[in-house]
């Protein structure tokens, strides 16, 4: 039975793979945010933290995980309303970087046989020349969340070339299901239509309708993350649709997938998106010719999913 460590169970990923390697016969050890379950192995009186070396290494040598995917980010939507501060710095490199650090060293030093996933991001790309981005486009991140998943991609790319650790990167554009938090994107505008769908005056107020993104389904996502793993050579493979579309293409089809006539109950108020990026859609022709991976649904199918599921997370199951 092979041995797994989820970290950022509670997430939307870590959510969705562990599941999904639960229903393979894996072994499944979740960790997020100080839980941990089953947690037999760490009897410390304080919660277990990824970014203390001691904790990190307690796991490891108990457990000596077969993989690791490390789903743990700090990271906020484009419409949050917050500057990029020292605290936000300090909390971007401890979650997305120093865990990382802890868990690659002490992989190299307890279990080198261990493999390791990081769930890096387009916003590693920053402000590209070319909208279509490759494995090969420079890395040039504008935002700590970029910066600091850039750091941990080079973190990986150190350890397996100068230690010889397993540690894979997928490189993830944007993905969505029911499980999405309520400040992005996606839960707003499913929340939305089922607030239109009883209340007729009902009106949601987004950004800008015309900015675009590649969107895709989340389960495909993790799906992806564990093909990533069963290479036989560790490397970075982006993880994208690359498909273009906007917000309003997004809100038409899940008005109108209810019934309802979007121009009705969507206003475009520029002012909630506080941070502006240039529209980002990964080529993933790298991985899907090393692993076969294709995404389930296409983008029309997924926000209609995403409506059909609602905003309550327990239809999915």
């Amino acid at each position: 039975m092979k041995n797994v460590v989820v970290i950022g169970s509670n997430g939307q990923d870590g959510f969705y793979l562990s599941r999904s390697l639960e229903k393979e016969g894996c072994n499944v050890t979740r960790i997020d945010q100080g839980l941990i379950q089953p947690s037999g192995f760490f009897t410390s009186n304080e919660p277990f933290d990824i970014c203390r070396s001691e904790h990190v290494d307690s796991m490891i040598k108990n457990l000596l995980p077969d993989e690791i995917y490390h789903l743990a980010a700090f990271h906020q939507s484009a419409q949050d309303d917050y500057v990029e501060s020292l605290d936000v710095l300090e909390k971007s490199v401890l979650v997305n970087e120093f865990s990382l650090f802890n868990l690659l060293s002490s992989i190299t030093r307890f279990s080198p046989k261990t493999r390791l996933f990081y769930a890096a991001s387009s916003l590693i790309f920053g402000e590209p020349e070319s909208e279509i981005q490759t494995e090969n486009t420079s890395i040039n991140p504008v935002t700590l969340y970029g910066i600091t998943k850039a750091s941990g991609l080079y973190l990986c790319r150190k350890f397996r070339k100068e230690h010889g650790i397993y540690a894979a990167c997928g490189i993830l554009y944007n993905h969505e299901s029911p499980r999405r938090a309520k400040n992005f994107l996606s839960k707003k505008v499913t929340i939305g239509v089922e607030s239109a769908l009883k209340d007729k005056n009902f009106v949601l107020e987004l950004g800008n309708l015309n900015a675009s993104a590649d969107w895709g389904y989340a389960p495909d996502y993790v799906e992806a993350m564990k093909l990533i793993l069963d290479q036989d050579k560790p490397d970075d493979f982006i993880v994208a649709t690359g498909k273009k579309h906007s917000v309003k293409d997004f809100v038409s089809i899940a008005f109108q997938s209810a019934g309802l006539d979007w121009t009705k109950h969507v206003r475009e108020t520029p002012g909630i998106v506080k941070r502006i990026t240039s529209p980002l859609i990964g080529n993933s022709s790298k991985l899907r010719k090393q692993t076969g991976w294709k995404p389930s649904l296409d983008f029309k199918q997924m926000v209609k999913t995403l409506v059909e599921k609602g905003a309550d997370i327990g239809k999915e199951d």
